[in-house]
């Protein structure tokens, strides 16, 4: 997957230093991508014990100035808290502000910042118009970190997949649900291709083509049945029967429910075709072959 990326990646500076803020699915890759870029990389956990843990940053604990020593970059992928504010912010506004390395400053968001469009398109031109309790707190946030007048760039990330994280988890353990809502469509982003573009759009930042917002998906947003028969195919399963939406809806958690509230599709002609990102995995079917090959087949 590596080599993929860095073949379109011009290399960092070697005294580049990054802190991740949130080390979950996405940071973890991020780091590891950054590491294996030849730059250092300290990445966040809430716990000690937890992996991937180069420091501890949670709401109890106080992030030490040396952690800030040298770094050129910065990203957060921690959500907001419940009242809406952001956490990094909170505790460390400050010490961002005073950090004079900084080149690049980072922000994991979410696409539900653009709400429901009964199936249209969005891009970074559409009007935010987050519906989700989840979403306003997200754009809120967004609004704070460009407040700052640091190098900042929002990544707007969509549905995000890849090993250990895809339709093949519920088609061997046996829960997945084949809904049915005509005209629904979800974005999809690989995991691996949120890494990649962070890594591209840092170089890019530091050559003057810095947008403020920047969508990240796949090519090709689809329904969830179409995702989840090609799983099946690639894994010899047999699919559960479909049950139509409003039928299903009556068992869903108030949070699944809140995803098919909303339909969207995610344009990336921004990334892809106006900075020259080149996807890994441009579609749910490449990557889902990726997730497929990544099993551990023990099930």
């Amino acid at each position: 997957m590596f080599q993929a990326i860095v073949k379109q990646l011009d290399p960092l500076p070697s005294k580049s230093k990054l802190i991740i803020f949130g080390g979950g699915f996405s940071g973890q890759k991020i780091a590891s991508l950054g590491r294996h870029l030849g730059i250092k990389v300290l990445c966040s956990r809430r716990h000690e014990n937890s992996k991937g843990a180069d420091f501890i940053f949670n709401t109890d604990k106080e992030v030490s100035k040396e952690i800030f020593e040298g770094a050129t970059h910065v990203l957060s992928c921690i959500p907001p808290l419940p009242n809406g504010e952001d956490p990094v912010l909170n505790k460390l506004k400050t010490q961002l502000l005073n950090s004079k390395n900084l080149k690049w400053v980072g922000y994991l968001s979410t696409t539900g910042v653009y709400g429901d469009t009964k199936g249209e398109w969005v891009n970074e031109n559409t009007s935010p118009n987050p519906q989700q309790k989840r979403s306003v707190r997200r754009f809120f946030c967004e609004q704070k970190w460009l407040a700052t007048k640091l190098p900042v760039q929002i990544l707007r990330l969509p549905g995000i997949y890849g090993p250990g994280r895809s339709a093949f988890e519920s088609l061997f353990a046996g829960t997945t649900k084949m809904v049915d809502k005509p005209g629904q469509v979800f974005s999809r982003v690989h995991v691996d291709d949120i890494a990649g573009a962070v890594f591209f759009l840092i170089n890019l930042y530091s050559q003057g083509k810095n947008p403020s917002i920047v969508n990240v998906a796949d090519n090709l947003p689809t329904n969830n049945l179409e995702v989840i028969a090609f799983a099946a195919k690639l894994a010899q399963k047999s699919l559960p029967a479909t049950i139509p939406f409003e039928i299903a809806k009556e068992t869903m958690s108030s949070m699944a429910l809140s995803f098919w509230k909303e339909n969207r599709k995610v344009d990336n002609k921004l990334l892809c075709k106006t900075l020259g990102y080149s996807l890994i995995y441009p579609d749910f079917k490449s990557g889902l072959k990726n997730c497929f090959s990544k099993l551990n087949m023990n099930y």
